[in-house]
């Protein structure tokens, strides 16, 4: 019989360690081991009960959870999942060196990817390279290692992808770009919107822009790629600002300075 993942919660909130077990409390195979409510805390349960893996809130008082992984040592830190509230703009070591990181809030989706991504990264006992992460992420340096996620093949040259791998569930569907409404950035990955649905992958706007059609899609926005064939109105006012009213809908901002290019697009002149 496999043994269950030993999960300790480390955040200075109740409500968010909560959130967690409530989250985890839907899967299999897993017991909670222990919370612990500062980085003092968290120090002496990492020590006295020896988790598998660890949710560390990085914003606590007085002793932080990076202060927490400096004071275990990378080398015997278990595998890591950061939470944090940082702005997203400010989680490039995370993204670049962390096993995986929880921006709050988050949702069930999020934190069921950064949770099934725990996990096999656990059943691997790739302990080299989580280690190596963890020692990065306090460098302040990029991994040379990331853990294996569904990413988009380069297309060869003169083509583009015709479907995107969405996992979920523990599974991997593929996704048809015809499909896609519209796509827009969210942190170091992208939420691919298709008939209402909400799919998140790791991979940047400006990856998939690279990957897909440009006859087919455009930038509005610097976080927002749209298919031009779901476009139904153009808005502007008086103050020059301009939005896209979609099929179903859906309005989003077009930045001023790709307006024209989008004008040009929707064969405005």
């Amino acid at each position: 019989m496999t043994s269950p993942l030993r999960v300790l919660i480390v955040d200075d909130e109740p409500l968010a360690r909560q959130r967690i077990a409530d989250l985890l409390a839907h899967e299999d195979g897993v017991e909670i081991v222990g919370t612990a409510e500062s980085g003092t805390t968290a120090v002496d349960s990492i020590k006295r009960l020896s988790p598998d893996l660890v949710f560390l809130d990085v914003q606590m008082p007085g002793m932080t959870g990076l202060d927490v992984v400096r004071t275990i040592g990378p080398d015997a830190m278990p595998a890591t999942i950061f939470v944090t509230a940082f702005d997203q703009h400010a989680l490039q070591a995370f993204d670049l060196a962390a096993l995986d990181y929880l921006v709050k809030p988050f949702d069930d989706e999020r934190f069921e990817q950064a949770f099934r991504r725990a996990r096999r990264f656990t059943a691997l006992e790739d302990t080299g390279r989580l280690h190596e992460q963890l020692l990065s992420v306090l460098r302040g340096e990029p991994a040379r290692h990331t853990p294996p996620v569904p990413t988009l093949a380069a297309p060869e040259s003169g083509q583009f992808i015709d479907r995107i791998p969405i996992e979920s569930r523990g599974k991997v569907k593929f996704l048809p770009v015809s499909e896609i409404d519209y796509i827009t950035s969210s942190g170091p990955y992208a939420e691919v919107v298709a008939a209402g649905r909400k799919h998140l992958i790791r991979e940047t706007t400006q990856s998939l822009e690279e990957r897909l059609d440009p006859a087919l899609f455009t930038r509005i926005h610097r976080s927002t790629i749209v298919r031009l064939d779901r476009v139904d109105t153009l808005h502007h006012s008086a103050g020059g600002d301009y939005d896209v009213q979609l099929r179903d809908g859906t309005r989003l901002r077009v930045s001023r300075s790709r307006r024209d290019a989008l004008a040009a697009k929707l064969g405005l002149g």
